[in-house]
């Protein structure tokens, strides 16, 4: 008999690269989830679908009595108690791990390491809320959760990754790039293009979260990552590579960007100071990252067969143009 999986999410992003991972391992695989989004595993007689809603204790409870998993994998855990409640309910898996996130780091380190940079405080207010700037506190304040169900005996544990990439990212903010590349010649690039947001690509993710359920010590929290953190600007060559074309990155400072209304911070995966993480810890349970041709490739390949672009993202091509034109007046 196979071990059975249960994937709390399943069929958007994360947990959808998680659930063919699990199955490509020879998992048997049952998602919950509410059922508000299209189910890509409908057809699959593979994948066993429970509707319920996973911030609800009785449907949390019911889908642990349903399946009786020997993994557990939980993509959609925002706040503290929907961890405390999913530690307790599987507390005789072999395996629980919670989706944590690079943003419950608290200090700004380079690089930010498991077991030596400090998590983000999480105050009783800030792990009721909804909001992004919470983000950070809340995942951290699940990772204390994940540490003490640990001190109970439960083999539970946390992968954090940094924004995430590749097929079927609904948040599109990688798309407002390959867009970009894919269509213009020109792009600007925000500061001088050195700027680092370590990234990584979807499958890896869905990768580290088996080979920590496999491998992994309760109670540990493992950050994964892209092999190379490229800077801002190298992702734009990358990609121009991908889509097979070629592009001129135009960058623009603060002083710059204002001549037409933006700021830095208005481009996605922009980010002032460096953010990266430390892949040694995962590295040594026996995982590795795809590299950025082969990550890329599957990447821009799915973004064009797809309706997203990005476009909200960021600013208006016309307002970019613009500021080209401005910069070569300059210039």
């Amino acid at each position: 008999m196979s071990d059975h999986a249960l994937v709390v999410g399943g069929t958007r992003f994360i947990g959808r690269h998680t659930v063919e991972e699990f199955l490509d391992a020879g998992y048997d695989v049952t998602i919950l989830n509410r059922g508000n989004h299209d189910n890509p595993f409908a057809d699959d007689e593979a994948v066993a679908h429970l509707e319920g809603d996973r911030t609800d204790e009785a449907d949390v409870r019911r889908a642990g009595m349903t399946v009786d998993p020997d993994v557990v994998v939980d993509c959609v855990a925002y706040h503290p108690r929907d961890v405390h409640t999913a530690t307790d309910v599987f507390a005789d898996a072999d395996a629980y791990v919670y989706v944590s996130s690079g943003a419950a780091y608290g200090e700004e380190r380079i690089p930010k390491r498991e077991d030596e940079t400090p998590l983000c405080d999480c105050s009783p207010e800030e792990a009721v809320d909804d909001s992004m700037e919470s983000y950070g506190p809340r995942k951290a304040e699940g990772d204390r959760a994940v540490f003490a169900a640990a001190d109970r005996g439960v083999r539970a544990m946390s992968v954090r990754p940094p924004v995430v990439y590749g097929p079927h990212d609904y948040t599109e903010r990688f798309d407002y790039w390959i867009d970009r590349v894919d269509n213009h010649d020109r792009v600007v690039v925000p500061g001088d293009g050195t700027n680092l947001w370590h990234l990584v690509y979807v499958r890896d993710v869905a990768a580290a979260l088996r080979t920590v359920a496999e491998n992994g010590d309760a109670g540990e929290a493992y950050n994964v990552g892209d092999g190379h953190a490229p800077t801002l600007g190298e992702w734009v060559e990358l990609l121009a590579a991908a889509c097979d074309t070629d592009v001129e990155a135009v960058h623009a400072g603060e002083r710059e960007l204002g001549t037409v209304g933006l700021s830095t911070g208005d481009f996605p995966i922009y980010r002032n100071p460096p953010h990266l993480l430390s892949t040694a810890k995962l590295r040594g349970l026996g995982w590795e990252p795809t590299p950025h041709g082969e990550a890329l490739s599957a990447t821009v390949e799915e973004h064009r067969a797809s309706d997203r672009t990005g476009r909200e993202n960021g600013p208006d091509r016309e307002t970019e143009e613009r500021l080209i034109d401005v910069l070569g007046t300059v210039e």
